[in-house]
């Protein structure tokens, strides 16, 4: 199986991508590279049994028709006393929210954060991905998955805060490789403790795997509408070592 990381931005320069060759009991990271093209990206997810993208792939649902109310002049206040509420659903969607009750980290908004501008770079990668005029699913049933880095290194008992500041990347790779004794990052391991982008990817490329091996969540049935416009972030359901099972 291969699979891909994809730690999107809205700029080439700081966006991540990662091959991982997985085979019984091991996994070879064949490719990092930071600054990547659109068609780059589209070319190794093609190559791919699965990747994992490091970005919203949909918008709230209340937002979107809030937008399109806003448009016509017909927005409709919040009840008395429920701005906050209402806002709140304007900003998180679903997945989001499902997120903070299992992890208790917060995802950024992707309506009222910068991390919107990367959103609409996937939502053109989905759009390259998709000649045929088939959308590709958002909830991650796909060849596509959306992931989060730090909530599945959160999952699996590895530091999920503070590694993004200049020089903490490598403590982070020596914590992942010792917990992974399995995983090879070969000739990008520097590339991989100088540069969290390029961490990122490999991790993304990870909860992909768990994701291709029915080791990560997926919508439930009440779900599965909200997640199928909004996306759906695939978390992790077990430790590391179960990636390389049979």
């Amino acid at each position: 199986m291969i699979t891909v990381g994809v730690d999107l931005a809205a700029a080439d320069e700081r966006s991540g991508l990662a091959v991982v060759d997985w085979s019984p009991g091991r996994a070879v990271v064949s490719s990092v590279s930071v600054g990547v093209s659109d068609a780059e990206i589209v070319a190794a997810i093609r190559s791919s049994d699965k990747a994992g993208i490091d970005s919203p792939l949909g918008w709230p649902s209340a937002f979107v028709s809030f937008v399109s109310a806003h448009q016509s002049g017909l927005v409709a206040p919040p009840d008395p006393g429920a701005g906050a509420s209402w806002r709140r659903r304007l900003a998180y969607r679903m997945t989001d929210e499902v997120v903070r009750s299992s992890t208790g980290l917060i995802p950024m908004s992707v309506s009222a954060d910068r991390i919107g501008h990367a959103a609409f770079r996937a939502a053109g990668l989905l759009a390259l991905l998709s000649p045929d005029g088939n959308p590709i699913p958002r909830t991650g049933d796909g060849q596509v998955v959306e992931v989060y880095p730090a909530a599945s290194l959160f999952l699996w008992g590895l530091t999920h805060r503070g590694y993004k500041r200049a020089g903490l990347a490598g403590n982070l790779v020596s914590a992942l490789l010792a917990a992974a004794p399995w995983l090879s990052l070969g000739s990008f391991e520097p590339l991989c403790r100088r540069s969290h982008d390029a961490l990122d990817a490999v991790v993304a490329a990870l909860a992909a795997r768990a994701a291709a091996t029915g080791r990560a969540t997926r919508p439930s049935p009440t779900q599965a509408a909200a997640a199928a416009s909004e996306g759906w972030i695939a978390l992790p359901t077990g430790p590391l070592a179960n990636l390389v099972e049979s």
